[in-house]
């Protein structure tokens, strides 16, 4: 199968809701990670724009479930991040059920982008997530973001350990979006998920 090549992004909007979310039907593929992980820098390396998904230095600001269509064919669900604490206990148990919901929910779902950081061990919120995916057998790739802020000959190591704490069967595919390392097979790994050759 040749390269899924991404030719065209946008944003369709922001839900706070999973009775709100577009009906279109098109296959999606939700981004799950914790907070300030590099979601919004990943999507717009993937669309190859600059800000087509806001980033921020303030962890805890996509309080939404973000819609972002790419090619006129499939979606990408920036769900919000999770394990954040400076929010109250409601908030953050209101994320976990509007993003739990989704992920059990939305029959157009196809896989997950998990999100972590090749920097550091996989928090206890990543394992849980990754457990929960697996348990519920939903699809997913991990991504070890961030690659460009480690030296090049620590990869292999830090990726073994988030593989071997994650529990995976491979090693999570390593990312950055400063550089597109890892860019084109993540826009692979996507399309066969959501079923699209070119």
């Amino acid at each position: 199968m040749k390269n899924m090549r991404v030719k065209k992004a946008e944003f369709k909007g922001s839900y706070v809701d999973i009775e709100s979310l577009p009906a279109s039907g098109l296959p999606e593929i939700a981004l799950a990670g914790r907070s300030n992980v590099g979601k919004s820098s990943l999507i717009n390396c993937l669309a190859n724009r600059r800000n087509l998904a806001l980033t921020s230095s303030t962890p805890g600001k996509t309080r939404t479930i973000n819609y972002y269509l790419f090619d006129d064919a499939w979606f990408l669900v920036d769900l919000p991040g999770y394990g954040y604490a400076k929010v109250s206990q409601a908030e953050r148990k209101r994320w976990s059920l509007l993003i739990e919901k989704y992920l059990k929910e939305r029959r157009q779902l196809k896989g997950v982008v998990q999100v972590v950081d090749i920097r550091h061990h996989p928090t206890e919120t990543d394992k849980l997530m990754s457990e929960w995916l697996g348990y519920h057998q939903i699809p997913r790739t991990v991504v070890a973001t961030k690659a460009d802020k480690i030296a090049r000959g620590k990869w292999k190591t830090q990726l073994a350990a988030i593989q071997r704490e994650l529990r995976l069967s491979d090693p999570p595919l390593c990312f950055s979006s400063l550089t597109g390392e890892g860019r084109d097979e993540l826009v692979r790994a996507i399309g066969e998920m959501v079923g699209i050759k070119n």
